[in-house]
């Protein structure tokens, strides 16, 4: 299905939505392509109460490969309120939950009412304080609201990751200079919407860089020979590793072994 040089190092695919149905009826293969092309872990992205559900329940079963997190999406924070509140609080007791999220703000379709994302997304906050764990964030043309948020909370929060960046470099240098971590996706490969992220991901510093391939979102556009399926996979995360790396000073050897230490450091993983 796919050809894809594996890495010579071990990879970690920190944001992968295996939950997805379009990953019902081939999940082991997938899992298989992904050890091929060595993403020994991955962490699944829970996305909704469900999401967050089914992803755990896969982490249970095979935790050496598999974690998880659990929380709304910004795109259905409308789903937030006290019954959720108390559910997602459970979940986040689950010892193979390793972040609080994905939540954050997203104001470009704007599927939940802004008013809304900002209070499902400081109550995550608040979560994340309270269990002491990791912020695992998504932000799309809301950086403003987002920051001055951010910026208010930071310093009571453990890790914090902006996962699948796509924004400007002085978004990046604004989330750098709150000690974030940044995600990098297939975003990068894609040479209409992604080159501003060639000019800017080398600011970023080796010990906050992190990849992931947002499956089955984001195929890589530079995957050659060009695959006939649009759905993504966690086997193309070398390609994302080998694009980040043609514009950073590190090997792609030394690039693939700090973004797998960071990802080990910020959701800790053994």
């Amino acid at each position: 299905m796919f050809t894809v040089s594996p890495s010579k190092k071990p990879l970690i695919d920190i944001g992968a939505n295996l939950t997805h149905e379009s990953f019902k009826e081939d999940f082991s293969d997938v899992i298989k392509r992904a050890q091929s092309a060595n993403v020994q872990h991955l962490v699944l992205t829970g996305s909704d109460l469900n999401d967050s559900l089914k992803a755990i329940t896969i982490a249970t079963e095979n935790p050496s490969l598999f974690s998880a997190t659990a929380g709304i999406h910004p795109h259905y924070a409308d789903q937030y309120n006290v019954d959720t509140k108390s559910k997602l609080t459970e979940l986040l007791q689950q010892y193979n939950v390793s972040a609080v999220g994905e939540t954050g703000l997203d104001f470009f379709r704007d599927i939940s009412p802004r008013d809304v994302q900002i209070e499902s997304f400081i109550a995550h906050i608040e979560l994340a304080k309270q269990f002491d764990k990791p912020l695992f964030l998504h932000q799309r043309h809301a950086h403003d609201a987002f920051l001055s948020i951010l910026k208010e909370h930071r310093a009571s929060l453990r890790h914090v990751v902006v996962h699948c960046f796509t924004d400007t470099a002085e978004a990046m240098q604004d989330y750098l200079d709150l000690d974030c971590y940044i995600g990098i996706t297939g975003w990068i490969c894609d040479e209409r919407r992604g080159a501003h992220l060639l000019n800017c991901v080398d600011s970023i510093p080796l010990n906050r860089l992190m990849i992931e391939t947002d499956a089955p979102y984001l195929m890589p556009r530079n995957l050659r020979p060009k695959p006939k399926t649009r759905r993504n996979e966690p086997c193309t995360l070398p390609i994302v590793l080998e694009t980040v790396a043609s514009v950073r000073p590190e090997t792609v050897d030394a690039l693939a072994q700090a973004t797998t230490e960071n990802a080990k450091r910020f959701f800790g993983l053994s």
